[in-house]
């Protein structure tokens, strides 16, 4: 008799669980940590609260600083910088050094930086903090080193540009004013130059004192006071006049050395009964321009009355005798008069006016009657309406972007702009790209959906689908949320069938088809419950045989309204070119109740299938037939029978059906490629039902949270389950099986998977035929936190294509065209079919299925349900999204986790690549509807909590795509797109246009004969004499000065520079000296022969005289 032993029951028990079995042969694996790099490549879009802008003349480039620190530099079409100061402070000012390539900034924390743009990434070459005083003002006289530096308390600092040294001349405000004064005159608002002598300052402060300061004597020449505080000075070109702008509206004319205004006009101000100009806004800036002609043109903004009603933001142009004002649809921030020439002293030719608006950027053409605004090139339009969702397609057909453009360009017709030339057109553009077409969709709260070109580098509007047309006008917001109910949630592109599906905030789904032509047609609208309701329940159950989709079981229409915001247009509606929607789902709930937001949706038009679900559960489409196959709520499958044996609710058809031959759809091929899919326990589908758990749960629960049980025994954590992740697949679902069926694999917000699956009917009877759900009954997998991605790889590693319906252009004529199935190879193809991955049970998986979650991951083989690799993501954080991407032929899991970072996995191992800090999700914590707010109580646990914070939000304006691509949106005017893949980082600076090219500067006035006789030209400074070592150095406690971060390799190419130079000229030098010895040494050579000659001569001589006598010569 055996001896018993606890041992051997626990061997006894480990022999009976089904241990994973690796692969006899492991799949080889290329991608190494080193073909990653995770690097910010291209930013488009207006930048995010604007304040401050610059303009270079010559280089005709613009520049636009904004609150949180970034810098954008543009020139033409495909030249666009951006940069970000350290610390993210705003940008007060700009200042071009005007054809030399560089730029100076001023921030809110009182720093100077010096930026380089020579070479095509901008970068800051050093910085100067000021430490006791605050910068208010700075100003750079054209072609000058001297930088002048107005601040707080009225002092005048001058700063050399070179070396961003502090000079020794300080003009202090207690210099400048009277001495009879006892106030202080208020901040240094303006510094410039008299036009006429470039000895002399004039100095703005804002109490409305005006100093006319004398550099080389270092007095006040003269002095004047405006009772007005001042906003804002602008020189006549010829030095002796300016104008004032203050902050009652007014407009004063000053000459020079006078005490008085020559003028004073209230331009936008009525005269009262009393004689006095009507209260008006300050004019914030204003700007005096002379052309050639003689004609004056006087820009300025603001200005307009306060108690007229309805005054918006407004730019004045007043040219001659006429005024013209140029209302704004935002507030304006700042404006540059665009002018020909840069020299001060000379007529200017203004041409144009760039007016910064805080949501927009506006050129108007000053040389067009009527200054009607430049079209702009640049993709500026975002944030028209704010984005609610993002979809980004790499490496997509290439007959997409063509389509697009030639629908949009059809229904966009812009008229009344001017028919000039953007006028910055700075820079020049890379005809380098990537090779491949990109594309982004971006969805927006108002219910449009823009099409973007974003290949090589720039971004293109390409069309805009306004899903608002279908519904009626008078539709109401939603009872739990402010937003529209028409804005876009969810977006799912097929591009080779190009049918589009969507999602909105009113529960509601729309599917398009895209034609070439307009046409008239109806839209089917489907009302669909995904809700429990018992009083239908027990009346479906008497009858078993109604066939899915078919039994009527709708709620009436007079209890829609109150839950349904949107009611669909009825009858024939004419349809424009694009996009054309064919069928409108309508999610509908009990009376007096609020259907849920739509969390998942897929589409699959091979199938002819559209699923879609929330947190009530699922539905499925047969977009063929446009009828609901089946309806899976919580009512419905929570029970112990089979929910797909049970009556299943129809949703109401509002119009009969009407079937066109556009809309039939094809079945799937039969001869497609075998794939096998996973073959799961057969365990019923079960959704949790909690009726009193809210929709919204916290996303930052712990792990334990997430991986409890949906059962119902769980009642200590109860927890809504939610449709998190709907994939359409060829697939397995037992393990004896051995070829693929047509499957849903659903994933669940607390990690749960199921499968559904479906007998679709033969080609030709497709549209005869409904599809039928043969079971419910799939395999079930469950890990720790929501599902977020699921994706198939073949027995090599590959990722499986999708199943698709090819596109057929309805508007030929009819004839026999290729209808048979393809399979989409935008990311990458299965390299062998046919090769099998054998078990140690006997079974040959041909698949891997790849599940991702909050926490964790995991690579199932299939169809044997063997697991084969699994790997922690995120321990005390979670994964904000995972996807596949493509890379060098094979494919990767990258993720972005809640602590900014960036890992990527090999498939199907699961082995770590890398792990980058890339982006703190607190910086995008702005689409959140709270601001995310940070418990210092959680930190015990290693990370923070966003106690009101939806990463769902975040979710879905944030995409990886194909080759390593990926985008978010990184405000709310903004879209930054990035690249985990070393070689197209590599490739980054060869894409980007340049912005520094070679101009000449135009020659400054030339001084007429009698001006120069009599002293009435423009006179030059030495600045380097004034501000030099002559006038020593400035306190080192005024400011601290910080070397840019390149500052040592800046020191090793200076020295480099000179010791290469030193070598050029020693060597320049040994090869004069060279040169001499050769001459020399030719010209020694010439004598040696000449002595040899001489010599000869001589010798002759001699011998021809030597045997005579003297007498004989």
């Amino acid at each position: 008799m055996k001896k018993f032993t606890i041992k051997g029951v626990l061997d006894g028990f480990r022999s009976s669980v089904p241990q994973p079995v690796k692969p006899d042969q492991e799949i080889v694996e290329n991608l190494r940590p080193e073909h990653f790099q995770v690097k910010k490549t291209f930013r488009h879009g207006f930048p995010h609260q604007p304040t401050a802008v610059a303009f270079d003349p010559v280089q005709r480039l613009l520049a636009i600083g904004t609150k949180s620190g970034s810098l954008r530099i543009l020139g033409r079409p495909g030249v666009d910088a951006h940069v970000r100061h350290e610390g993210c402070t705003a940008v007060v000012q700009l200042q071009f050094l005007i054809n030399e390539g560089a730029l100076v900034s001023a921030t809110a924390d009182d720093t100077l930086h010096l930026w380089n743009f020579r070479q095509k990434i901008p970068q800051v070459v050093q910085s100067l903090k000021f430490q006791r005083e605050r910068i208010t003002c700075i100003h750079l006289p054209l072609q000058s080193k001297w930088l002048y530096v107005g601040t707080e308390r009225g002092n005048i600092h001058v700063l050399h540009i070179e070396t961003f040294v502090l000079s020794g001349y300080v003009i202090n405000w207690n210099k400048a004013i009277e001495v009879s004064r006892k106030t202080h005159p208020g901040a240094v608002v303006h510094l410039s130059d008299n036009p006429l002598d470039l000895s002399k300052m004039l100095i703005g402060y804002e109490s409305g004192q005006m100093v006319f300061w004398d550099l080389k004597t270092k007095n006040a020449e003269y002095r004047c006071h405006s009772d007005v505080p001042l906003k804002s000075i602008s020189w006549h070109h010829e030095g002796k006049q300016f104008m004032c702008s203050h902050t009652d509206g007014s407009l004063a004319t000053w000459t020079v050395r006078q005490v008085k205004p020559t003028n004073i006009t209230h331009p936008h101000a009525k005269t009262t009964k009393d004689g006095e100009p009507e209260p008006c806004k300050p004019i914030q800036k204003v700007e005096w321009k002379l052309s050639r002609s003689g004609e004056a043109y006087v820009i300025f903004s603001g200005g307009l009355a306060y108690d007229t009603t309805g005054r918006t933001p407004s730019i004045t142009v007043i040219h001659g005798k006429t005024t013209t004002v140029l209302e704004m649809e935002h507030n304006v921030i700042d404006f540059i008069t665009l002018c020909e020439n840069p020299w001060t002293s000379d007529y200017q030719d203004p041409y144009a006016v760039v007016v910064l608006l805080q949501n927009d950027l506006v050129v108007i053409d000053l040389l067009t009657p009527g200054f009607p605004c430049f079209e702009n090139p640049y993709p500026m339009d975002i944030h028209e309406s704010p984005v609610t969702c993002c979809a980004y397609f790499a490496d997509c057909p290439s007959d997409l972007v063509p389509a697009f453009y030639s629908v949009g360009s059809k229904s966009q017709k812009k008229t009344g702009f001017s028919e000039k030339d953007w006028p910055i057109s700075g820079g020049e553009w890379s005809s380098s790209s990537s090779g491949y077409n990109e594309i982004i969709l971006t969805g927006h709260a108002d219910g449009s959906i823009k099409f973007w070109d974003a290949s090589a580098g720039t971004l293109q509007v390409l069309y805009k689908l306004k899903t608002a047309k279908l519904f009626e006008k008078g539709r109401t917001r939603s009872i739990d949320s402010e937003e529209d109910p028409l804005a876009i949630q969810l977006i799912f592109l097929c591009p080779e069938s190009r049918k589009l599906a969507i999602a909105g905030s009113g529960r509601h789904v729309v599917l398009f088809k895209f034609k070439k032509v307009e046409s008239m047609s109806e839209v089917v609208t489907l009302e669909i419950s995904l809700t429990a309701d018992p009083a239908k329940e027990i009346e479906s159950s008497s009858d078993h045989d109604s066939p899915a989709g078919n039994t009527s079981g709708s709620s009436e229409s007079k209890n829609n309204e109150s839950n349904q915001p949107l009611k669909v247009k009825t009858g024939l509606q004419k349809r424009a070119a694009g996009f054309q929607a064919t069928l409108v789902c309508l999610t509908i709930a009990n009376i007096g109740e609020q259907a849920e937001n739509i969390t998942a949706l897929s589409l699959n038009s091979s199938y002819g299938l559209m699923a879609y679900g929330n947190e009530s559960g699922i539905v499925i489409i047969d977009i063929v037939q446009k009828i609901s196959l089946i309806v899976l709520n919580t009512a419905d499958i929570g029970g112990n029978t089979d929910p797909c044996q049970r009556v299943l609710r129809s949703p109401k058809r509002q119009d009969e059906l009407k079937r066109e031959n556009e809309d039939k759809a094809r079945s799937p091929s039969t001869d497609q490629l075998t794939m096998c899919l996973p073959t799961l326990k057969q365990v019923q589908i079960s959704f949790a039902v909690f009726p009193d758990s809210k929709v919204d749960s916290d996303k930052y629960d712990s792990s334990f949270q997430r991986s409890r049980s949906s059962s119902m025994s769980s009642l200590e954590n109860i927890t809504t389950e939610t449709i998190s992740c709907l994939t359409f697949a060829d697939s397995y679902t037992k393990k004896s099986d051995t070829s693929p069926v047509p499957t849903l694999w659903i994933g669940t917000s607390l990690g749960s998977i199921q499968t559904v699956i479906f007998n679709t009917p033969a080609r030709g009877e497709r549209h005869a035929h409904p599809v039928v759900v043969s079971t419910c009954n799939g395999s079930t997998f469950k890990l720790k936190g929501c599902i977020l991605s699921m994706f198939f790889l073949d027995c090599n590693g590959a990722l499986i294509p999708y199943s698709y319906e090819s596109w057929k252009d309805d508007s030929m004529e009819s004839k026999e065209r290729n209808r048979s199935q393809g399979k989409c190879n935008s990311r990458t193809s299965s390299p062998s079919m046919n090769t099998q991955v054998a078990t140690g049970e006997g079974f040959e998986d041909r698949q891997f299925v790849v599940l991702a979650s909050e926490k964790q991951a995991r690579v199932v083989a299939l169809p044997s349900q063997n697991c084969q690799y699994r790997q922690q993501l995120a321990e005390s954080h979670i994964v904000i999204k995972a996807e596949i991407t493509s890379l060098k032929d094979n494919v990767c899991l990258v993720c972005y986790i809640s602590n900014g970072h960036i890992t990527t996995y090999s498939l199907p191992s699961l082995r770590p690549l890398i792990d980058v800090d890339f982006l703190p999700l607190i910086d995008l914590s702005f689409q959140t509807t709270k601001h995310g707010i940070v418990d210092p109580m959680l930190s015990i646990w290693g990370h923070q909590l966003f106690v009101n914070g939806d990463t769902d939000q975040i979710a879905k304006t944030l995409c990886f795509s194909n080759r390593g691509h990926g985008l978010y949106l990184s405000s709310p005017t903004e879209i930054q797109k990035f690249s985990v893949s070393s070689q197209f980082c590599g490739e980054l600076t060869e894409m980007m246009g340049d912005l520094f090219t070679g101009h000449d500067m135009p020659e400054p006035p030339k001084e007429s004969f009698f001006k120069g006789l009599f002293g009435g030209g423009s006179r030059s400074l030495d600045r380097e004499e004034l501000f030099g070592e002559s006038s020593g150095r400035a306190s080192r406690t005024v400011a601290k000065h910080i070397p840019g971060p390149n500052a040592a390799t800046e020191n090793m190419r200076e020295r480099v520079t000179t010791a290469t130079g030193e070598v050029n000229v020693a060597h320049q030098m040994v090869l004069e000296r060279g040169e001499k010895l050769s001459q020399l040494e030719e010209r020694t050579g010439r004598m040696m022969s000449e002595a040899e000659g001489f010599s000869q001569s001589a010798h002759g001589l001699m011998l021809k005289y030597k045997d005579k006598k003297w007498y004989q010569l």
